[in-house]
């Protein structure tokens, strides 16, 4: 199934049944357009990581896919193990993704500043057998990080990594991309093949990490809602600046991509003059960018349909700054807002004439708003504690094994009624029945992109040295940075930095981390 601007009624059968998975959707664009161009490397890729820019067709794109499957089945993998993956944001990462997946595995994305402690800690609670990486990322050699993860993590006997100078006991992959065949074969299934679990992501609640699956099915519900909402024309050209380790990076980008059968033009957050730069060389037709980066391209007039630029979607991955937003200028390009609400679900809506938010109302939303045979994508409510509650397409609903979410750790659920309480306080409209999304969850915060629980926060500095703590304040335009306290910070900034926390952290008791990371979520 391929969806395009004027096939809403298409998007009704993704509703309603249909089978495909993300592979499917792959195979049917590469034997529809076999020597077009499917992936784009960033040019400034050897700043980010080892290896010059690739840019595959749909032909090279699918023999890569088919060695990484093959490799991993390889190394022993079987059917439904878990594989996880930190990857920088370029070809490599999408075709690990599609690999995983074409060899009947369940992909887990890593975000990128997590380093050896929220590793751990997520690959030994879902029983990852494996891990993939980028060489390196920035200045931070990640084949040294996985090497130290997979010591403390019981269940990876195998890691494999792209990019120069793999060390002995690392499995290196560059060489799946002068692979001569495709893999025909496809993983049998007793079951509709789209409601088998694809994904997990890593969600934040007060108390730490928790783990969210999702079907193919809801993750291409998610996609296929942001794709109809903008418009997205067969084959356009697409240019996304969000990495892939969560919800909001598939759906926004690499489901897209696959529903138009387009070209998927990748770029590592952020580099302002390489993301513009890219924008004119590839002649893209929608950009995909977090959204206060949006708005400050368009208020610029750096975004516009001279440039062959026709949707602009913008990420908010803190929702709740999204109505007190500047006004979108540009009549011409539509800019389509997309409110993240962690790793739980995600609205699309297209703003109107007067530049402003479009608003969501209570009931049901579908995909493109107001249109004869619409995709249902969500319902909304309002909780009993007066927060965001979602059901619907595009939101989880499976229950991972016991072992998973053990007792004692935070665990992803579902109401009765099959509202998600999304966690975020919200207002009413009593007339119109819109909501105003007006705080964050309580307890969590959101710094550059990554959510953290501050409960769990203030554990983890108090272990490193009692009487230590963090908290949020405002930094910048409607940012929040972690700020340390401790009688020796210096002392409590080496006792995090030997367990691995996440550089953000580190950053709280001084120093600084790698800047090409910082939006790197």
């Amino acid at each position: 199934m391929i969806l395009g601007q004027s096939s809403p009624q298409n998007a009704g059968m993704l509703a309603k049944g249909a089978r495909s998975t993300f592979d499917d959707l792959f195979r049917r664009a590469a034997k529809r357009r076999p020597d077009a161009i499917a992936l784009v490397d960033p040019p400034n890729r050897e700043t980010v990581t080892d290896g010059e820019p690739r840019r595959l067709t749909y032909a090279q794109a699918d023999r890569a896919i088919s060695a990484v499957a093959e490799r991993f089945r390889r190394l022993g993998l079987q059917t439904d193990q878990i594989v996880g993956f930190q990857m920088a944001n370029t070809v490599d990462a999408v075709v690990t993704l599609l690999g995983i997946l074409r060899a009947g595995l369940i992909a887990l994305p890593l975000p990128l500043l997590w380093r050896q402690a929220d590793c751990v800690d997520a690959l030994n609670r879902v029983s990852a057998r494996a891990l993939v990486v980028s060489g390196r990322i920035g200045s931070v050699d990640h084949c040294t990080l996985a090497m130290q993860v997979a010591a403390d993590v019981f269940g990876i006997r195998q890691v494999g990594a792209f990019g120069r100078n793999v060390p002995d006991g690392l499995v290196g992959l560059d060489d799946v991309y002068a692979a001569a065949t495709v893999d025909g074969t496809t993983i049998t299934r007793a079951l509709n093949p789209a409601a088998h679990l694809a994904l997990i992501t890593w969600d934040t609640a007060p108390d730490g990490l928790m783990p969210v699956a999702r079907s193919h099915f809801e993750v291409l519900a998610a996609g296929a809602a942001v794709t109809l909402e903008s418009r997205i024309e067969h084959n356009a050209t697409i240019l996304a600046a969000l990495a892939l380790p969560s919800l909001a990076g598939i759906a926004l980008a690499v489901v897209p991509w696959l529903l138009v059968g387009g070209t998927l033009v990748l770029h590592h957050p952020f580099d302002d003059m390489a993301f513009l730069q890219q924008c004119k060389n590839e002649q893209c037709n929608v950009v995909v960018l977090p959204g206060a980066f949006a708005l400050r391209f368009g208020d610029a007039g750096a975004l516009s349909r001279r440039d062959g630029i026709k949707a602009v979607v913008a990420a908010w991955r803190a929702p709740e700054r999204l109505a007190a937003s500047a006004t979108w200028g540009d009549p011409v390009v539509g800019l389509i807002d997309v409110p993240v609400f962690g790793e739980i679900g995600l609205l699309a809506s297209r703003r109107g004439g007067n530049g402003r938010p479009a608003p969501n109302m209570l009931g049901q939303v579908s995909a493109p708003r107001g249109a004869p045979g619409a995709l249902h994508v969500a319902e909304l409510t309002l909780t009993r504690a007066g927060t965001l509650g979602m059901r619907g397409p595009l939101v989880p609903k499976f229950t991972l094994p016991a072992e998973i979410d053990a007792i004692g750790k935070p665990a992803f659920a579902i109401g009765a009624d099959g509202f998600a309480d999304t966690g975020y306080p919200c207002t009413v409209d009593q007339a119109t029945r819109a909501i105003t999304i007006a705080a964050p969850p309580a307890g969590i915060v959101n710094i550059g992109g990554y959510r953290f629980g501050m409960r769990a926060l203030g554990e983890l500095a108090n272990a490193a040295e009692p009487g230590s703590s963090l908290v949020a304040r405002p930094d910048g335009v409607g940012g929040l940075s972690l700020i340390g306290t401790a009688a020796d910070r210096a002392r409590v900034r080496d006792a995090l930095t030997m367990r691995g926390v996440n550089p953000l952290v580190l950053d709280a008791f001084g120093g600084e981390p790698d800047r090409d990371l910082r939006t790197g979520s």
